[in-house]
Protein backbone atom coordinates (compact mmCIF):
# COMPACT_ATOMS: atom_id res chain seq x y z
CA UNK A 1 0.00 0.00 0.00
CA UNK A 2 1.56 3.24 -1.09
CA UNK A 3 2.44 5.80 1.81
CA UNK A 4 4.49 8.48 2.01
CA UNK A 5 7.44 8.30 4.29
CA UNK A 6 10.60 10.48 4.49
CA UNK A 7 13.94 8.94 3.75
CA UNK A 8 16.87 10.72 4.61
CA UNK A 9 18.85 9.57 2.58
CA UNK A 10 16.41 11.35 -0.41
CA UNK A 11 16.89 15.07 1.18
CA UNK A 12 19.79 16.92 -0.02
CA UNK A 13 22.60 18.47 1.96
CA UNK A 14 21.86 21.56 3.55
CA UNK A 15 23.90 24.44 1.72
CA UNK A 16 25.16 26.86 4.39
CA UNK A 17 27.05 29.07 1.34
CA UNK A 18 24.79 30.94 -0.58
CA UNK A 19 27.17 31.70 -3.28
CA UNK A 20 27.50 31.82 -7.00
CA UNK A 21 29.57 29.42 -7.34
CA UNK A 22 27.81 26.67 -5.09
CA UNK A 23 24.63 26.72 -7.97
CA UNK A 24 26.86 27.23 -10.92
CA UNK A 25 28.25 24.03 -9.78
CA UNK A 26 25.03 22.81 -8.99
CA UNK A 27 23.66 23.31 -12.80
CA UNK A 28 27.29 21.43 -14.08
CA UNK A 29 26.80 18.88 -12.16
CA UNK A 30 22.98 18.44 -13.50
CA UNK A 31 23.74 18.93 -17.15
CA UNK A 32 26.36 16.13 -16.95
CA UNK A 33 24.08 13.36 -15.33
CA UNK A 34 22.48 12.47 -18.40
CA UNK A 35 19.42 10.32 -17.19
CA UNK A 36 18.34 13.83 -15.36
CA UNK A 37 18.76 15.52 -18.35
CA UNK A 38 16.59 13.24 -20.67
CA UNK A 39 14.04 13.20 -17.95
CA UNK A 40 14.05 17.00 -17.91
CA UNK A 41 13.67 16.98 -21.40
CA UNK A 42 10.37 14.37 -21.36
CA UNK A 43 8.55 16.96 -18.76
CA UNK A 44 9.44 19.27 -21.16
CA UNK A 45 8.13 17.86 -24.03
CA UNK A 46 5.09 17.32 -21.34
CA UNK A 47 4.51 20.75 -20.54
CA UNK A 48 4.66 21.61 -24.35
CA UNK A 49 1.84 19.42 -24.78
CA UNK A 50 0.14 20.69 -21.52
CA UNK A 51 0.38 24.46 -22.76
CA UNK A 52 -0.38 23.96 -26.80
CA UNK A 53 -2.82 20.78 -26.41
CA UNK A 54 -5.82 22.35 -28.02
CA UNK A 55 -3.21 23.57 -31.31
CA UNK A 56 -1.52 20.25 -31.59
CA UNK A 57 -3.97 17.48 -31.30
CA UNK A 58 -5.67 15.96 -34.18
CA UNK A 59 -9.25 16.12 -33.88
CA UNK A 60 -11.58 17.28 -31.25
CA UNK A 61 -11.11 15.97 -27.63
CA UNK A 62 -14.67 15.10 -27.10
CA UNK A 63 -15.92 14.48 -30.27
CA UNK A 64 -17.20 10.52 -30.40
CA UNK A 65 -18.39 7.98 -33.40
CA UNK A 66 -19.93 5.06 -32.72
CA UNK A 67 -18.82 3.41 -36.01
CA UNK A 68 -15.41 3.72 -34.85
CA UNK A 69 -15.38 2.75 -30.96
CA UNK A 70 -12.63 0.67 -29.78
CA UNK A 71 -10.03 0.69 -33.19
CA UNK A 72 -6.55 -0.48 -32.82
CA UNK A 73 -3.39 1.28 -32.66
CA UNK A 74 -2.83 1.87 -35.94
CA UNK A 75 -6.02 2.32 -37.43
CA UNK A 76 -6.19 4.98 -40.62
CA UNK A 77 -6.94 8.00 -39.10
CA UNK A 78 -6.27 7.40 -35.60
CA UNK A 79 -2.94 7.29 -34.91
CA UNK A 80 -3.39 5.63 -31.60
CA UNK A 81 -6.83 3.95 -31.72
CA UNK A 82 -10.17 5.33 -30.36
CA UNK A 83 -11.78 4.65 -26.83
CA UNK A 84 -15.24 3.10 -26.14
CA UNK A 85 -16.94 5.93 -27.51
CA UNK A 86 -14.92 6.23 -30.94
CA UNK A 87 -12.84 9.48 -29.54
CA UNK A 88 -9.40 9.73 -30.66
CA UNK A 89 -6.95 8.56 -28.45
CA UNK A 90 -3.90 10.32 -29.06
CA UNK A 91 -6.03 13.25 -29.21
CA UNK A 92 -7.03 12.54 -25.60
CA UNK A 93 -3.64 12.12 -23.83
CA UNK A 94 -2.38 15.07 -25.30
CA UNK A 95 -5.06 17.32 -24.15
CA UNK A 96 -5.19 14.95 -20.66
CA UNK A 97 -1.73 16.62 -20.27
CA UNK A 98 -2.96 19.61 -19.09
CA UNK A 99 -5.27 18.14 -16.32
CA UNK A 100 -2.90 15.66 -15.68
CA UNK A 101 -0.08 17.56 -14.69
CA UNK A 102 -2.36 20.30 -13.27
CA UNK A 103 -3.43 17.48 -10.85
CA UNK A 104 -0.30 16.49 -9.70
CA UNK A 105 1.80 19.50 -9.60
CA UNK A 106 -0.61 21.91 -7.81
CA UNK A 107 -0.94 19.99 -4.61
CA UNK A 108 2.65 20.15 -4.47
CA UNK A 109 3.00 23.10 -4.93
CA UNK A 110 0.52 24.24 -2.24
CA UNK A 111 1.92 21.36 0.38
CA UNK A 112 5.09 23.02 -0.27
CA UNK A 113 4.12 26.37 0.81
CA UNK A 114 1.64 25.68 3.82
CA UNK A 115 4.56 23.10 5.03
CA UNK A 116 7.55 24.88 4.76
CA UNK A 117 5.73 27.62 6.81
CA UNK A 118 4.87 24.97 9.29
CA UNK A 119 8.53 23.33 9.27
CA UNK A 120 10.49 26.80 9.82
CA UNK A 121 8.15 27.47 12.50
CA UNK A 122 8.54 24.46 14.21
CA UNK A 123 12.45 23.77 13.63
CA UNK A 124 13.25 27.60 14.58
CA UNK A 125 11.36 27.78 17.59
CA UNK A 126 12.29 24.41 19.33
CA UNK A 127 11.04 23.06 22.30
CA UNK A 128 7.19 23.11 22.93
CA UNK A 129 6.08 24.53 19.94
CA UNK A 130 8.24 22.15 17.97
CA UNK A 131 6.82 19.49 20.08
CA UNK A 132 3.07 20.43 19.89
CA UNK A 133 3.65 20.68 15.60
CA UNK A 134 5.29 17.91 15.20
CA UNK A 135 3.31 15.45 17.34
CA UNK A 136 0.37 16.52 15.18
CA UNK A 137 2.06 16.13 12.25
CA UNK A 138 2.96 12.02 13.48
CA UNK A 139 -1.31 11.65 13.43
CA UNK A 140 -1.60 12.07 9.89
CA UNK A 141 1.06 9.44 9.26
CA UNK A 142 -0.81 6.49 11.16
CA UNK A 143 -2.87 6.74 8.14
CA UNK A 144 -1.40 5.41 4.70
CA UNK A 145 -1.32 8.09 1.94
CA UNK A 146 -4.02 6.25 -0.60
CA UNK A 147 -6.56 5.80 2.41
CA UNK A 148 -6.30 9.01 3.60
CA UNK A 149 -6.63 10.81 0.52
CA UNK A 150 -9.54 8.51 -1.02
CA UNK A 151 -10.93 9.18 3.17
CA UNK A 152 -10.81 13.11 2.67
CA UNK A 153 -11.96 13.16 -1.31
CA UNK A 154 -15.20 10.89 0.29
CA UNK A 155 -15.74 13.37 3.04
CA UNK A 156 -15.17 16.64 0.54
CA UNK A 157 -17.22 15.03 -2.10
CA UNK A 158 -15.49 14.18 -5.78
CA UNK A 159 -14.23 16.89 -7.83
CA UNK A 160 -11.00 18.89 -8.78
CA UNK A 161 -11.08 21.53 -6.47
CA UNK A 162 -11.76 19.01 -3.35
CA UNK A 163 -9.08 16.24 -4.71
CA UNK A 164 -6.86 19.13 -4.79
CA UNK A 165 -7.60 20.02 -1.23
CA UNK A 166 -7.64 16.32 -0.12
CA UNK A 167 -4.08 15.92 -2.04
CA UNK A 168 -2.46 18.70 -0.40
CA UNK A 169 -3.23 17.81 3.40
CA UNK A 170 -1.73 14.79 2.55
CA UNK A 171 1.17 15.86 1.17
CA UNK A 172 1.54 19.05 4.02
CA UNK A 173 3.09 16.26 6.57
CA UNK A 174 5.93 14.81 4.93
CA UNK A 175 7.09 18.46 3.71
CA UNK A 176 6.50 20.32 6.79
CA UNK A 177 9.04 17.13 8.85
CA UNK A 178 11.81 17.83 5.94
CA UNK A 179 11.41 21.70 6.56
CA UNK A 180 11.59 20.98 10.30
CA UNK A 181 14.90 18.53 9.98
CA UNK A 182 16.86 21.00 7.70
CA UNK A 183 15.76 24.33 9.30
CA UNK A 184 16.77 22.46 13.07
CA UNK A 185 20.46 21.87 11.61
CA UNK A 186 20.51 25.40 10.30
CA UNK A 187 19.51 27.33 13.61
CA UNK A 188 22.42 25.66 15.25
CA UNK A 189 25.08 27.45 12.64
CA UNK A 190 27.76 29.68 13.83
CA UNK A 191 26.00 32.49 11.71
CA UNK A 192 22.59 31.93 12.78
CA UNK A 193 24.25 32.44 16.39
CA UNK A 194 26.16 35.64 15.55
CA UNK A 195 23.02 37.17 13.68
CA UNK A 196 21.08 36.47 17.57
CA UNK A 197 24.14 37.36 19.30
CA UNK A 198 24.04 41.20 17.11
CA UNK A 199 20.50 41.78 17.70
CA UNK A 200 18.72 40.56 15.03
CA UNK A 201 14.74 39.49 15.46
CA UNK A 202 13.74 36.38 15.29
CA UNK A 203 11.81 37.05 12.22
CA UNK A 204 14.80 38.71 10.34
CA UNK A 205 17.07 35.57 11.16
CA UNK A 206 14.50 33.48 9.49
CA UNK A 207 13.83 35.79 6.44
CA UNK A 208 17.87 36.54 5.71
CA UNK A 209 19.78 33.31 7.07
CA UNK A 210 17.82 30.18 7.28
CA UNK A 211 15.10 30.58 4.49
CA UNK A 212 17.67 30.62 1.97
CA UNK A 213 19.28 27.83 3.20
CA UNK A 214 16.07 25.49 3.78
CA UNK A 215 14.27 25.87 0.46
CA UNK A 216 16.71 24.03 -1.57
CA UNK A 217 16.34 20.65 -0.23
CA UNK A 218 12.28 21.30 0.67
CA UNK A 219 12.02 21.80 -3.24
CA UNK A 220 13.90 18.41 -4.52
CA UNK A 221 12.06 16.51 -1.89
CA UNK A 222 9.03 18.19 -2.94
CA UNK A 223 9.88 17.32 -6.67
CA UNK A 224 10.01 13.80 -5.86
CA UNK A 225 6.18 13.89 -4.76
CA UNK A 226 4.96 14.95 -7.06
CA UNK A 227 5.37 11.25 -9.50
CA UNK A 228 3.04 10.24 -6.02
CA UNK A 229 0.82 12.96 -6.39
CA UNK A 230 -0.06 12.25 -10.16
CA UNK A 231 -0.58 8.14 -9.06
CA UNK A 232 -3.08 9.30 -6.34
CA UNK A 233 -4.55 11.95 -8.42
CA UNK A 234 -4.82 9.85 -10.95
CA UNK A 235 -6.38 7.12 -8.72
CA UNK A 236 -8.78 9.66 -7.20
CA UNK A 237 -10.29 9.84 -10.60
CA UNK A 238 -10.08 6.17 -11.35
CA UNK A 239 -12.33 5.71 -8.53
CA UNK A 240 -14.77 8.59 -9.51
CA UNK A 241 -13.88 10.75 -6.74
CA UNK A 242 -11.97 13.51 -9.04
CA UNK A 243 -11.81 14.89 -12.27
CA UNK A 244 -15.76 14.01 -13.84
CA UNK A 245 -16.50 12.86 -17.33
CA UNK A 246 -16.05 13.90 -20.23
CA UNK A 247 -12.99 15.63 -19.28
CA UNK A 248 -9.96 14.24 -20.59
CA UNK A 249 -7.56 12.86 -17.95
CA UNK A 250 -5.27 9.82 -17.76
CA UNK A 251 -6.52 8.49 -14.74
CA UNK A 252 -10.21 8.95 -15.93
CA UNK A 253 -9.76 7.47 -18.67
CA UNK A 254 -8.54 4.38 -17.24
CA UNK A 255 -11.63 3.59 -15.29
CA UNK A 256 -13.74 4.69 -18.46
CA UNK A 257 -11.30 2.47 -20.22
CA UNK A 258 -11.14 -0.75 -17.81
CA UNK A 259 -13.95 -2.67 -19.67
CA UNK A 260 -12.21 -2.66 -22.75
CA UNK A 261 -8.78 -4.60 -21.98
CA UNK A 262 -10.35 -7.58 -22.67
CA UNK A 263 -11.45 -6.19 -26.48
CA UNK A 264 -8.71 -3.87 -27.02
CA UNK A 265 -5.66 -4.39 -23.82
CA UNK A 266 -3.10 -1.86 -25.53
CA UNK A 267 -5.96 0.91 -26.11
CA UNK A 268 -7.09 0.13 -22.39
CA UNK A 269 -3.35 0.60 -20.84
CA UNK A 270 -2.05 4.17 -22.60
CA UNK A 271 -3.30 6.35 -20.34
CA UNK A 272 -1.16 4.21 -18.10
CA UNK A 273 1.48 4.24 -19.87
CA UNK A 274 1.41 7.72 -19.64
CA UNK A 275 1.09 7.75 -16.09
CA UNK A 276 4.27 5.74 -15.74
CA UNK A 277 6.36 7.61 -18.09
CA UNK A 278 5.82 11.20 -16.54
CA UNK A 279 5.79 9.46 -12.63
CA UNK A 280 9.65 8.22 -13.74
CA UNK A 281 11.00 11.57 -15.58
CA UNK A 282 10.07 13.24 -12.22
CA UNK A 283 11.66 10.72 -9.96
CA UNK A 284 14.63 10.95 -12.39
CA UNK A 285 14.39 14.82 -12.03
CA UNK A 286 14.24 14.53 -8.66
CA UNK A 287 17.41 12.26 -7.67
CA UNK A 288 19.57 14.27 -10.34
CA UNK A 289 18.67 17.42 -8.31
CA UNK A 290 19.24 15.93 -5.13
CA UNK A 291 22.82 14.44 -6.21
CA UNK A 292 23.24 17.67 -7.80
CA UNK A 293 22.97 19.57 -4.96
CA UNK A 294 25.13 17.14 -2.79
CA UNK A 295 28.13 19.02 -1.53
CA UNK A 296 31.28 17.51 -3.04
CA UNK A 297 34.46 17.83 -0.73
Amino acid sequence: MLNITVDPSKVPAVVTEKSTGYWRNVGQRFMRDKLAMFAGFVILLLLIMAIFGPWLAPYDPFASSIMKRLKPIGFPGHLLGTDELGRDMLTRLIVGTKLSLFMGITPVIFAFCIGSVIGLIAGYAGGTVNTVIMRTIDVFYAFPSVLLAIALSGVLGAGITNSLISLTIVFIPPIARVAESVTTQIRSRDFVDAARASGANAFTIVRVHVLGNVLGPIFVYATSLIAVSMILASGLSFLGLGVKPPEPEWGLMLNTLRTAIYVQPWIAALPGVMIFITSIAFNLLSDGLRTAMEIKN
